[in-house]
């Protein structure tokens, strides 16, 4: 993302930033209270950040392959294990808020696009009576996530391997509703629109679809705006970093802009 685009967008993005004092709809001024504004631990995650904090000290060299949007921060395929912890890992903040929802909603069935080292994965598996199933196609993070999974002894994780656009699409021919999904993978429009096509037809009423890295560029931007006036979609929420949508019909429309 260029620093003018990068700019440009967090200043359009705090003009339209509100506060609780402007949410009227009893459902957002909750979801506010609950899951924005309250950023008290919910769980421990203390021994996750350990293992974040291993990666960001290793020097291990590793083959990566980009099958998404081309990395910003390297030319070639060869990376440290801390280059891309610090580059690519969620940040402690987002984690947690992801975590934060998935309590909120009680979510059972969960889904992630891109699973890189598993960091998140695992915040998301500490909802303790929900199924995590996540998506990643680099042979080499794969490794290391499944290391870490094995490390935790986590028993509620599916890591899925290969390339998305086939594995999306397989798993999906069940048709089990989910409650929550974070799509973190193909930083790109239209593969962007084409996993929201997939996934909108087994998002549950009451579920959402987080979408990361909204304002990463020009072309993610206009997914995010092509997709928070979806037809199926009924209200969404725009953090900077990550944006949220919502699928029940009871919430009439609405959109905001908050800040973390």
């Amino acid at each position: 993302m260029s620093g003018l685009f990068q700019i440009k967008s967090y200043f359009r993005h705090w003009l339209h930033t509100v506060d609780e004092h402007s949410i009227h709809s009893p459902f957002f001024f909750d979801f506010y209270e609950k899951v924005i504004k309250n950023k008290t631990a919910q769980a421990d995650f203390s021994q996750i950040e350990d293992v974040r904090n291993k990666l960001l000290a290793s020097k291990m060299e590793i083959e990566m392959n980009d099958l998404g949007a081309p990395s910003r921060h390297f030319k070639n395929g060869k990376r440290t294990l801390s280059t891309i912890a610090e580059t690519s890992l969620s940040p402690k903040p987002l984690c947690e808020l992801f975590y934060r929802i998935v309590h909120y909603l009680n979510a059972t069935s969960i889904l992630e696009l891109g699973t890189s080292a598993g960091i998140t994965t695992l915040y998301l598996a500490k909802q303790s009576n929900a199924r995590v199933v996540t998506f990643e196609g680099n042979p080499a993070m794969i490794n290391i996530a499944l290391t870490n999974f094995e490390y935790f002894d986590t028993a509620n994780i599916r890591l899925i391997q290969g390339n998305l656009d086939t594995t999306l699409s397989d798993y999906l021919q069940n048709p089990a509703k989910l409650n929550f999904v974070l799509m973190d993978a193909n930083h790109r429009y239209e593969p962007t629109l084409r996993y929201f096509s997939l996934l909108s037809k087994r998002i549950s009423d009451k579920g959402v679809i987080v979408l990361d890295d909204i304002h990463h560029s020009e072309e993610m931007t206009r997914a995010w705006h092509e997709l928070r006036h979806h037809q199926l979609v009924y209200a969404s929420v725009d953090l900077f970093r990550c944006g949220i949508l919502f699928f029940d019909p009871a919430l009439h429309r609405q959109h905001y802009t908050w800040t973390l």
